[in-house]
């Protein structure tokens, strides 16, 4: 990544158990908490960190500014990508925390190699070697 560009896009991702989520992600995937924020006990907004990048967590409620819908992540067109410098040794680690594999590591032809997950409540997670900022 050049020294001059940072993140500018940040996933937001709403669980059902946010607690559960946020300790998963971190067992499993290598998050580490920046901040989390609670009140009465529920999780509201919480920052984790994957490397340089970062995504939201937050307690999905009916009741909430966001409201609607329960999450679907099954039929979510949405799925995070993280670039990673050891897929094989990051792909043990989330095996052995429980992620569901969907996508085996494999070596793709635009030289990644990578694999995907989904997390307990269904997201789906890729983590690879590939980099956009490595390519024009």
């Amino acid at each position: 990544m050049n020294d001059h560009l940072r993140p500018n896009i940040f996933p937001a991702v709403r669980y059902a158990d946010a607690a559960g989520a946020i300790d998963f992600l971190k067992r499993a995937f290598g998050a580490s908490e920046k901040s989390v924020h609670q009140r009465d006990g529920v999780i509201h907004h919480a920052e984790l960190a994957l490397g340089a990048g970062l995504i939201m967590v937050g307690q999905y409620s009916e009741d909430g500014w966001l409201g609607g819908d329960p999450p679907r992540p099954r039929s979510s067109t949405v799925s995070v990508y993280v670039t990673i410098p050891d897929p094989d040794a990051h792909h043990a680690v989330a095996l052995a925390a429980g992620a569901d594999v969907v996508r085996e590591l494999e070596d793709m032809d635009y030289g990644s190699r990578e694999y995907s997950v989904r997390d307990p409540e269904g997201n789906l997670w890729s983590f690879g070697t590939y980099d956009p900022y490595d390519y024009p």
